[in-house]
């Protein structure tokens, strides 16, 4: 005897080859109940149905409608998640975040903030401000450091420098550190693409929203 279950699935299949859509689970559902009180009217007195496989295929037609109702109860989620993001967000324009980059931007005075994330424990850190050319102009020795975030300021020589960027290199025992690098900028605004929420930098342009590393 062909099931309640498959027969509701073979014809969800030819009508979502027919028109292009499928059916809702509220549809199936419905569909189903048809199918299985027309199956009971025109059942062999002499060979009925049995219970265990009614039950069966009505197991099988809830776990498809729980399915359903679970998708759209993430997707309501997924929106209250957005729309929390979006107030969060808004909060941090005009403010300055710590997000990953290597570029420097002096202020008036030639200073500038940035920082580094660390992996794990360092024994030695070390920082190499480079020209737009690449070459050297300065180190700063941050000497030994946790793992988590650490910030270092630096003042050059040259007020009007341009191009400048960072290096930093960890390490301890003589074995590398992996260092996230972290510049300094201000949020200007605040968007959404494609359910994702983003910030615009003044200096760094578009960045994701979890990638700020700290705010102040």
């Amino acid at each position: 005897m062909t099931s309640v279950a498959n027969a509701t699935s073979g014809t969800t299949a030819t009508s979502s080859s027919a028109s292009g859509t499928q059916l809702s689970a509220t549809e199936q559902s419905d569909r189903f109940l048809k199918l299985l009180v027309t199956q009971m009217k025109n059942q062999d007195p002499l060979n009925p149905m049995d219970n265990a496989q009614i039950t069966s295929q009505m197991a099988q037609i809830s776990t498809v409608s729980g399915i359903d109702k679970m998708a759209a109860a993430v997707s309501d989620l997924n929106s209250l998640m957005l729309q929390s993001q979006s107030l969060e967000g808004a909060m941090l324009v005009g403010k300055n975040v710590l997000v990953p980059g290597n570029k420097i931007m002096l202020d008036a005075d030639g200073a500038t903030t940035a920082g580094f994330e660390l992996d794990s424990a360092a024994t030695s850190v070390v920082v190499n401000i480079k020209d737009a050319t690449g070459k050297v102009v300065d180190s700063v020795d941050m000497g030994a450091a946790s793992a988590g975030k650490h910030v270092f300021e630096w003042t050059s020589a040259n007020k009007n420098a341009a191009g400048l960027t960072f290096e930093v290199s960890a390490s301890k025992g003589g074995t590398a550190v992996k260092a996230t690098r972290l510049v300094a900028d201000q949020v200007e605004s605040v968007y959404s693409d494609q359910g994702q929420l983003g910030i615009t930098l003044k200096n760094n342009g578009n960045v994701k929203y979890s990638d700020v590393r700290a705010v102040s």
